[in-house]
């Protein structure tokens, strides 16, 4: 969507000259304020409009917060901030004022709102996008401590480009990284997305191909799961990051076969223990350390002050809703919060890489995410250039 600085659009000619106001609070969307929404919108927008009935469905999203701000008793604008499942990441997706009510300083009250929204609800971050040739809104963002930090080429409906920015809203440190983002271009591929996103931080060289995503796949799959292709386990995917040149340290909290309890019938299950009795064998021929233990925070910690990163199986539950492991790229540390890079983009829910890229999330709240299944699986890969101390 468009983030637009209500002071460049056009005001109808009768507005009256701007007064001073105390600041508005905002409230929850309603049903009863679709029409002023819409009537908003199209005032506002002249492409990439929110539909009616995208207004509605928003309002009843629960990792949506869609506020308006009235001005003399009628809706004279919105913001509209959505939440990553337990992520500290929030995004701007929207904020508009009504063109007859600019002037009076609604745009930034809406603006100041939505951040201490995403505060409130634990974020750690608001990012958003902006029209690149709209520099009255860049300048809005700027003076608010917005920092830009990528582009998107093509992204509006008539093609124009947009820049990316974010605010970090709790404490001082900017959430920055070096580490590439690739996206996962399959529902089965998250471990080999992250293990190709740290051979790209640690090979300047290496470049991303669809094939060798696949390759990577097929020589860590753990061959099925309920339905469909199996996902990667920590034992294949340790095996092809040395195959490519990195070391690596696997911890493990469970010995013997893992995610037998994910196939639906016992052949599938004898398969797979077939399968990673062969990764064990492998392994045991490897100078890999395996340690049978569950991952802590200094593990991640130390690992990261030493210029590694952490290949770290979460459940999906938390963060995309469904009960599936799930593989996510440990990049830094906050001192509060570790920064992961997530592969997976939910295109349907409207999420961009930039929703799923350099994501914030408390220490506590990660190693509670970081175990699977009844028996709390926890699995790691620590990964260096160099050897291992």
């Amino acid at each position: 969507m468009p983030y637009e600085n209500p002071a460049d659009w056009v005001a109808a000619p009768t507005v009256p000259a701007p007064r001073p106001l105390m600041p508005t609070p905002t409230r929850p969307a309603r049903a009863s304020d679709l029409d002023r929404l819409v009537a908003i919108e199209e005032l506002a927008f002249q492409t990439d409009r929110i539909s009616r009935r995208s207004f509605r469905a928003f309002m009843e999203r629960k990792t949506a917060m869609l506020h308006v701000i009235e001005q003399e008793g009628e809706v004279a604008g919105y913001f509209l901030v959505l939440f990553r499942r337990n992520s500290a990441l929030s995004r701007l997706y929207s904020i508009a004022v009504h063109p007859g009510c600019s002037g009076h300083g609604l745009g930034t009250q809406l603006l100041q709102a939505a951040e201490q929204a995403a505060f409130e609800g634990g974020r750690f971050v608001l990012r958003l996008e902006v029209r690149e040739d709209n520099p009255g809104a860049i300048a809005l963002y700027r003076k608010h401590g917005y920092r830009e930090w990528g582009r998107y080429l093509d992204y509006y409906e008539d093609h124009t480009d947009a820049l990316r920015f974010e605010k970090v809203l709790r404490g001082d440190a900017e959430v920055e990284s070096n580490v590439p983002y690739f996206p996962q271009s399959q529902e089965f591929t998250c471990g080999p997305a992250c293990l190709m996103m740290a051979l790209a931080h640690f090979q300047p060289n290496y470049r991303w191909d669809a094939v060798e995503e696949i390759r990577i796949w097929r020589e860590s799959t753990t061959i099925f799961m309920l339905s469909g292709p199996g996902g990667c386990g920590p034992l294949g995917l340790a095996l092809a990051a040395q195959r490519r040149g990195l070391h690596v340290k696997v911890l493990l909290s469970h010995e013997g076969p893992l995610f037998l309890d994910s196939a639906r019938s016992p052949a599938k299950r004898e398969v797979m223990e077939l399968a990673q009795t062969d990764f064990r064998q492998r392994i045991e021929t490897s100078d890999i350390p395996v340690e049978y233990r569950s991952l802590d925070l200094n593990d991640l910690r130390e690992t990261l002050a030493r210029g590694g990163l952490a290949l770290v199986l979460i459940s999906a539950f938390q963060m995309l809703g469904v009960k599936v492991p799930h593989w996510v790229l440990v990049i830094g540390d906050t001192g509060t919060h570790f920064v992961i890079h997530d592969p997976f983009v939910d295109y349907e829910v409207s999420e961009t890489p930039a929703d799923c890229s350099s994501l914030p999330i408390s220490h506590s709240l990660f190693l509670g995410m970081a175990q699977f299944g009844k028996q709390g699986l926890r699995a790691c890969l620590l990964v260096h250039e160099e050897p291992l101390p």
